[in-house]
């Protein structure tokens, strides 16, 4: 099945697709890097990494970090509005793009065991 993939381009090196945007909607959930990194699957470093790219991309925290006993972490307001309008425009694509990705869909033709390659390209 086909589908529609949202990427925004922040700047010539940072690009927040649906795994940046499932790692902020873990944080927010979870109100920690370390848990949402164990959610995602993915080690603390690289969860930080990701989330220092994303903050230094729009030169300002989408998540912060708490101090103290409660620590944890949070989306700012600004990381909140990340995901909500990166939600937004994947759910308006999506209406757009349904009419077309169902004809595209539809052309896949799925091979037999015995079909040999009509084209070969090499």
């Amino acid at each position: 099945m086909i589908e529609l993939r949202i990427q925004l381009r922040v700047d010539a090196d940072t690009r927040i697709g649906p795994g940046k945007i499932a790692l902020l909607e873990a944080i927010a959930r979870a109100g920690s890097i370390s848990a949402a990194a164990r959610e995602m699957e993915m080690t603390y470093r690289r969860a930080w990494e990701l989330i220092d790219h994303m903050n230094k991309a729009f030169g300002q925290p989408l998540v912060v970090g708490h101090t103290g006993s409660a620590g944890g972490a949070s989306l700012t307001t600004l990381g909140s509005e990340v995901v909500r309008r990166y939600r937004l425009l994947e759910e308006m694509a999506g209406d757009v793009a349904a009419p077309h990705l169902a004809a595209l869909d539809a052309e896949i033709v799925t091979p037999t065991a015995d079909a040999g390659s009509a084209v070969d390209l090499d």
